[in-house]
């Protein structure tokens, strides 16, 4: 979550930028990984699977295009929005979580989905906010 927060935060193309962007999609993928990995363990294929799936994609891509911008038109347009919404979907997962764990409340499914709408509407805000200047900037 740190990582994910420092690149969105700090300046783009960069060093630093490359750094704490190869250091987000590591922890990602490992992340992922677990989730397959209690997959395989006790057989449970759930809606969470779903998403660790989806996650998955937006991370791949979103690197998959920078690590391959010169065969890939428009490599930085894909780039922005899978890695942007990677991010918003991590911090509505642990949003969800924190809610559900530590709230004295029976109520799962509308904290869960409270928590994710709450959190992917104010980053698709900033996502959209930004995304022309960011962008426009790196051409």
């Amino acid at each position: 979550m740190l990582t994910g927060a420092l690149v969105i935060v700090n300046p783009k193309m960069g060093t630093l930028h490359k750094r704490l962007g190869y250091g987000y999609v590591v922890s990602m993928l490992l992340l992922n990984s677990t989730a397959f990995q209690i997959y395989h363990l006790f057989g449970h294929f759930g809606p969470f699977h779903v998403l660790a799936i989806m996650s998955l994609i937006c991370v791949l891509g979103g690197i998959i295009p920078a690590l391959a911008r010169q065969h890939v038109r428009n490599w930085l347009h894909w780039h922005y929005y899978f890695m942007t919404w990677s991010v918003v979907g991590l911090y509505a997962a642990f949003w969800a979580e924190l809610f559900t764990r530590t709230l004295p409340m029976g109520q799962f499914w509308p904290v869960v989905l409270g928590a994710t709408g709450v959190t992917s509407w104010l980053g698709s805000y900033f996502i959209r906010k930004h995304a022309a200047r960011l962008l426009a900037s790196a051409k």
